[in-house]
Formats: structure tokens, C-alpha cells, sequence
């Protein structure tokens, strides 16, 4: 009887890690091929639209550089205040995004021009408030994150600054 039991674990022992080794096969097949640069920009445009609507600021600020420079002499921390003011003068934020381009130079840079519908509610007059900008942004990859190191924007019409 004693010999049974162990032979029933030890059957019990080789399915499991059977079962466990099939599964974790199975996963790196499905995975597939890495996730190629220009889907991981793709990926980080939705990280970013999702931590700015569910006001994430600090999400936002990681995918920023420390050395994050703009033309109009903006740096890391400025984009962190006006982040700030932003999420404090919102009560709920919505995004509607349009990826129009996205240049890639080689694995490491890359530049995306998106439209941006903005809106919001908020305790003004009417209740909300609306507005869409283009930008063009300049991102790095650090390591396997990508970080904004530069950006240009503008209300929809208007010039990039």
C-alpha cells in the first residue's frame, strides 16, 4: 500500500511539472517575436493617454526624461507643474488620440506626430472645457523604456512651437 501512494505521487509529481513545463512553452510561443519599436511607441502613446485620463501624474512624469528640453525653455519639472494644475483644475479628462506619424531612426529615437482632442469637466461657467492640439514628439530609448526628451505643440490651425 505504501509503495502505491508513493508511486501515485510520484506520477502525480512528473504530471505536474509536465503540465508546468507544456505552459510555459506554450507561453514563449504565443509571445511571439519581440515587440518591435514602432508598437512600443504605439504602446506608450496608450500608457500615456490612459495615466493622463485616470490623472496619473506621476506615471506620466517617469516617461519623461530628466534631461527633457523644450523650445520654449521648458524642462521636466515645468511639465510636472503644469501636469499638476491641469489634473487640479480637472474633474474628469478625456483624450481622443490620432497617431499621424511616427518616424523611427534606427532602434533607439524616434519622432510621432499626433492630434490630441482634449476635454474635460470642470467647476467654469459652462461645466467643461475643449480644445485640440498637434504635437510632435521627440522620444529616447533608455534602457527598454522610451522616454520624452522634447516636444513642440500647438492648438489645431496654429504653428508648432
Amino acid at each position: 500500500m505504501k509503495r502505491a501512494v508513493t508511486q501515485n505521487r510520484r506520477l502525480v509529481n512528473f504530471s505536474v511539472t509536465a503540465v508546468i513545463t507544456v505552459c510555459i512553452a506554450s507561453l514563449g510561443a504565443c509571445g511571439g517575436a519581440e515587440t518591435g519599436p514602432e508598437e512600443q511607441l504605439r504602446l506608450w502613446v496608450g500608457d500615456a493617454e490612459e495615466a493622463a485620463e485616470t490623472k496619473e501624474r506621476r506615471k506620466l512624469v517617469n516617461m519623461i526624461s530628466p534631461a527633457y528640453a523644450d523650445a520654449r525653455g521648458g524642462d521636466r519639472a515645468e511639465v510636472e507643474n503644469l501636469l499638476r494644475a491641469y489634473f487640479f483644475r480637472q474633474s474628469s479628462i478625456t483624450l481622443l488620440t490620432k497617431i499621424e506619424e511616427i518616424r523611427l531612426y534606427g532602434d533607439s529615437a524616434a519622432e510621432i506626430d499626433l492630434t490630441v482632442g482634449m476635454a474635460g469637466q470642470n467647476e467654469s461657467v459652462l461645466g467643461f472645457s475643449a480644445d485640440a492640439y498637434r504635437f510632435q514628439l521627440e522620444l529616447e530609448r533608455d534602457s527598454d523604456d522610451w522616454l520624452l526628451i522634447s516636444a513642440r505643440w500647438a492648438e489645431l490651425g496654429e504653428e508648432l512651437r
